[in-house]
């Protein structure tokens, strides 16, 4: 079991993450932001993950792409092709140059796509041939909104070649010089559309129990495991998120069966998972209100404690987190890590603006998913350096 965190540690607290040396605690979270024109890294993307790269700090790349058809937001990056993995070795260079470290977060939408993302406008693939519902809407490239359309159901068959697609991808993150990897398996995507049994209906051996649901997550973490070896490799899970549709009648049963076969894997040299990441359920993305939250308060804590404890390994956690939450939760064991998302975009200082309990700038979710390569992307202020004598 997980050991409760040191009194004296607070988000500034050095932190050693594995290999990783890690100078404090505050990690950019994962987070989708469109500029990566037609799929590939660009100058912009290079100055955005720079600005918010410190000493010893941690990052994790947006969202990117394992395959074509893997999309389902405009101009997000993919790790796929040869030109995209030298366009992120400039990336990863400018953070390398400043003394961070950073992972590239693998992800696949699943049903959460349409046809205009898809090779040959085909019909995205998922667990189920159920679409989500009328409560959401794609982002189509032209910047309009649609309806999500019915998705394919993988063959039993497709799936090692799914698993593949993912081994290839964390294979091309290490060689665009990644210190790692995050396999996204969290927010109604497709791995989490095998694990949660509101949308999973399939009668094979990947549907039905718990034990059936979890074994595509399991199959991409051993196949990446023996890729790249275990220390680069995070997983992130959601048990608790409806986002996308993605329910489970019993989330905190869910996510302790996920926690478990994570706990028990290893590479041939012994070596265990970076870290497990963990989003709060109090999370909401696009700002819909908090209707869609699934419990208590209590509820919710309970949840993320008993994860906590049962994960033997590095614990982040994410989900609408200030700093006197982020330093609650460290100081209180319940978390290594916390990973910051909004207002990492609109502070690309954070660190130096926590230490210093400066005024944060304000976020315009406006510009959260636009093209534009500065405008609400590399143009928020920095503060203003203390003048010498």
């Amino acid at each position: 079991m997980a050991t409760q965190g040191n009194s004296t540690d607070n988000l500034f607290s050095p932190y050693k993450m594995g290999r990783f040396d890690l100078s404090h605690r505050v990690v950019l979270a994962p987070m989708t932001r469109c500029r990566a024109l037609n799929g590939v890294p660009n100058a912009a993307l290079v100055e955005y993950y720079a600005q918010r790269t410190t000493p010893g700090g941690f990052l994790i790349s947006e969202g990117t792409m394992v395959s074509p058809g893997s999309a389902g937001f405009p101009h997000v990056p993919g790790i796929y092709s040869e030109e995209q993995v030298e366009a992120w070795k400039q990336v990863v260079e400018a953070v390398h140059a400043k003394g961070g470290f950073i992972f590239c977060q693998l992800w696949h939408v699943g049903r959460a796509s349409h046809s205009l993302y898809q090779p040959n406008g085909g019909s995205p693939i998922s667990s189920t041939d159920k679409p989500i519902s009328g409560r959401w809407r794609v982002l189509l490239p032209d910047g309009s909104h649609g309806k999500y359309p019915k998705p394919r159901a993988l063959e039993a068959s497709e799936i090692s070649r799914v698993v593949d697609i993912y081994c290839n991808s964390a294979m091309n993150a290490i060689r665009a010089g990644f210190d790692g990897i995050e396999i996204h398996g969290a927010h109604g995507y497709l791995i989490d559309q095998f694990l949660k049994n509101g949308i999973n209906d399939r009668t094979d051996q990947y549907g039905g129990s718990i034990a059936n649901r979890c074994r595509f997550l399991i199959a991409v973490v051993k196949g990446v495991i023996s890729a790249i070896g275990a220390s680069k490799v995070g997983v992130r899970i959601s048990p608790a998120i409806d986002h996308l549709d993605a329910t489970d009648s019993d989330p905190l049963t869910l996510g302790l069966a996920v926690v478990d076969l994570l706990n028990k894997l290893q590479d041939e040299n012994g070596s265990k998972l970076a870290y497990l990441h963990v989003t709060q359920p109090r999370y909401h993305a696009y700002g819909q209100t908090e209707s869609g939250r699934q419990g208590s308060d209590e509820e919710e804590a309970k949840l993320m404690k008993s994860l906590r404890m049962a994960y033997n390994g590095t614990f982040m956690s994410s989900g609408g987190f200030n700093k006197e939450l982020g330093m609650q939760a460290v100081q209180q064991g319940d978390a290594d890590l916390v990973s910051f998302g909004r207002l990492f975009i609109a502070n690309p200082d954070l660190v130096s603006r926590f230490k210093g309990d400066a005024k944060l700038n304000k976020y315009d979710r406006k510009t959260f998913y636009t093209q534009d390569p500065i405008v609400g992307y590399t143009d928020y202020s920095f503060l203003a350096p203390i003048s010498r004598l």
